[in-house]
């Protein structure tokens, strides 16, 4: 007859691990709330065909070993779900994949801090980071720090954060009625023929066979307009600036992509703005330049414009800078 190992209960499972003397962080509790669609369907139906992340098995396993929870009750895999209700999964620490654990502050004052994040960081939690995330960084030195937008793991450049939730107000209120201006560099394959060029394709998302959906172009997506201005072409590649008068999720990596010129080393998105065949990298996989040069808005407190630049790295560096 064959053995299997005795199933560690939820708490002996993180004791194990807290044990093993690895670089783990603290774990994480990922919540959601059941909506219309899954109203009756398993637990296991749920969380399979909501988080394909993972496999069917392995959440099974999950639930087994008690990680997963149903309005704060441990769950079965067969419970059926209602609609309304809260389930959560306990995730026990982890070791986080390796990051650029650094940053350089831009500007500071009582009200508003601006950062530089490096290449290779996320700026929030997700995708196995935790404590490997800009996020968590600043939280250390600062606290109070709310991000008022984010970048894109394998983008550079400033991230603004509100210390206050006043100024948080404002910011947000500033950036949804466009009145914050941000300036991109980015290098792209390919020459385009025209020094400006401004994209208009819709953004919206679309079949991915790990993530279930991601975004890209989508006829039936959300409005989405960028300006492109080529400051240098070199053999089979162009430096290019890029302002945004949208906020779409990886709104520039699709519409340089939409235009023909994908971002030199991406490795999700195809000419056309559609996504690459087969479709196994992830959008926060890294390899391309995208450098958030410059952010511009009006002082919460004072209204009085301010300003923030950080440099490109070298290979977006142009004569004259």
């Amino acid at each position: 007859m064959e053995t299997r190992p005795a199933r560690q209960s939820y708490p002996e499972l993180i004791e194990k691990l807290r044990r093993s003397g690895l670089a783990l962080n603290g774990g994480y509790e990922y919540r959601d709330r059941i909506g219309r669609e899954w109203d009756g369907v398993k637990v296991l139906d749920y969380l399979a065909g909501r988080y394909a992340h993972s496999s069917r098995d392995r959440w099974r396993e999950r639930i087994e070993n008690g990680e997963i929870s149903l309005d704060g009750l441990k769950a079965s895999p067969n419970v059926i779900l209602k609609q309304g209700q809260q389930i959560s999964w306990h995730r026990p620490p982890w070791e986080e994949p390796n990051a650029p654990l650094a940053f350089a502050v831009l500007h500071e004052d009582e009200d508003v801090l601006a950062v530089a994040k490096p290449s290779g960081l996320p700026t929030l939690p997700g995708g196995g980071f935790l404590d490997h995330t800009l996020l968590a960084l600043v939280r250390r030195p600062y606290p109070e720090a709310v991000p008022i937008h984010r970048l894109g793991r394998g983008t550079s450049g400033v991230v603004l954060f509100a210390r206050t939730q006043e100024a948080r107000c404002i910011l947000c209120e500033a950036m949804r009625r466009k009145e914050m201006g941000k300036v991109y560099r980015a290098l792209a394959t390919g020459i385009p023929p025209d020094e400006h060029f401004v994209i208009r394709a819709r953004i919206g998302p679309m079949p991915h066979p790990l993530l279930g959906t991601i975004h890209a172009v989508n006829p039936g997506g959300k409005q989405a307009v960028t300006l492109f201005r080529v400051l240098s072409r070199r053999a089979d590649t162009s430096v290019v600036e890029a302002r945004i008068e949208t906020g779409r999720p990886h709104q520039i990596r699709i519409h340089l992509a939409a235009a023909g010129h994908p971002l030199a080393g991406d490795p999700v998105y195809a000419p056309g703005g559609g996504i690459k065949e087969p479709a196994r990298a992830l959008p926060g996989d890294c390899g391309y330049l995208l450098h958030a040069q410059c952010i511009r808005f009006r002082h919460p407190r004072t209204g009085e414009p301010v300003e923030v630049f950080c440099s490109p790295p070298p290979p977006l560096i142009i004569d004259g800078g």
